[in-house]
């Protein structure tokens, strides 16, 4: 039998071939045999750590799907990169210039937590202890879902789930903070839950308490469309929440139940021709529907997690290895040698079907380069 590292080889090999020009007209380089190292070293050759971007989630989880390859391959240079990055905004006090008014800021505080623990610099966990202790006085709904950000007033967004909750998981487990972090993850994530699923499986994108945003429908208050990537950051969120969620929760099963319900849908889903999810995942055949890259390498890691982890049967990984080769179909070398990945959605605010059609594709947007590791990383020792 095959082991993992070969297999990841020679999809790579396989997928990359199906890239090439034919044999007449190829004079380009051999192809990577590591997909991930090759977005990193990639990437670390476009940006100093310098102009990588501001303290934002894209870049956040970008830096994190890096951490990950570094923790494979214990190439150093992807860990200083990192900390040349997040050394940007830390001063020597541990001090961080930021409010923290909104669940996409502290994203990045992921970063702090594994700095501290790679280096023990006691900077980090200061820092991570501010994002932390702003969760104390952060606003919420009457039913304690932590709103979007001060100014979504009463707004649930699936994104804030990935934004905060594995953050929180992390510092409570490194910190002796555990009691609160898996109280407070559990909760959010059947709170988001049962504001936003809907019985076929799938999560609307948000939810207004008090019903006055014109999306908002006027009984349920939840928006009116399904979003893959908002979908995505829910389904990674809660199979990282359940690592730490210890068997005795009280939130675990519901959310072991959330996300199976969610797998079914997202194998209902899943494009039969490419593998890949669309943006508006239900309407595959409407006219100016697209796969996403983003969110299809989302649910490719939280498919192929929760098999490994025993939450789904393991007829799901199949659905995970389709989806796996149409990500990396979306994958390519260009000429500079330099890797590409397409058709990845820009940052997105909540709307109609129209909204979401029309939002514009990137190629090699944060988005999609963290997503792609992170799914890789999983894949590579676990297919």
């Amino acid at each position: 039998m095959l082991s993992p590292r070969t297999r990841l080889v020679l999809t790579a090999l396989v997928s990359f071939a199906l890239l090439l020009p034919s044999t007449s007209q190829a004079t380009a380089a051999a192809p990577p045999t590591d997909w991930s190292k090759a977005v990193v070293d990639s990437t670390m050759k476009r940006f100093t750590p310098a102009k990588l971007g501001g303290w934002g989630y894209q870049t956040g989880l970008y830096l994190y799907g890096q951490y990950l390859v570094y923790k494979r391959t214990g190439d150093k240079a992807y860990l200083d990169y990192i900390r040349s990055w997040v050394d940007r905004f830390v001063d020597g006090k541990g001090g961080i210039s930021n409010s923290f008014n909104n669940l996409d800021s502290m994203q990045s505080g992921n970063l702090l937590v594994l700095l501290y623990q790679e280096t023990k610099d006691p900077r980090y966990r200061t820092a991570a202890t501010k994002i932390r202790n702003r969760l104390n006085s952060y606003p919420r709904t009457a039913d304690g879902g932590f709103w979007h950000a001060t100014s979504r007033e009463h707004q649930l967004w699936l994104d804030g789930t990935y934004m905060v909750l594995p953050f929180l998981e992390r510092y409570g487990h490194a910190f002796e903070d555990a009691a609160y972090s898996d109280a407070e993850a559990g909760k959010q994530l059947t709170v988001y839950g049962s504001h936003l699923a809907d019985s076929s499986g799938l999560l609307y994108h948000a939810y207004d308490e008090s019903g006055t945003q014109s999306w908002a429908d006027p009984k349920t208050h939840h928006s009116p469309e399904f979003w893959c990537r908002s979908i995505g950051w829910y389904g990674m969120a809660s199979v990282d929440v359940l690592d730490y969620l210890p068997s005795t929760s009280p939130y675990r099963a519901k959310i072991v139940n959330y996300v199976r319900n969610l797998a079914q849908a997202v194998r209902t889903y899943q494009d039969p021709k490419t593998g890949r999810w669309f943006q508006v995942p239900e309407k595959g055949s409407l006219s100016g529907n697209f796969t996403e890259t983003s969110c299809s390498a989302m649910f490719t890691y939280m498919l192929s997690k929760s098999v490994q982890k025993g939450y789904l049967d393991p007829s799901y990984q199949a659905v995970a290895d389709k989806g796996y080769q149409g990500v990396l179909a979306k994958v390519s070398l260009g000429s500079d040698g330099l890797t590409t990945i397409s058709d990845i959605c820009i940052g997105t605010n909540v709307g109609d079907t129209k909204f979401y059609l029309d939002r514009p594709r990137a190629t090699n947007d944060f988005h999609g380069l963290g997503a792609f590791l992170i799914m890789n990383e999983q894949l590579a020792k676990h297919t």
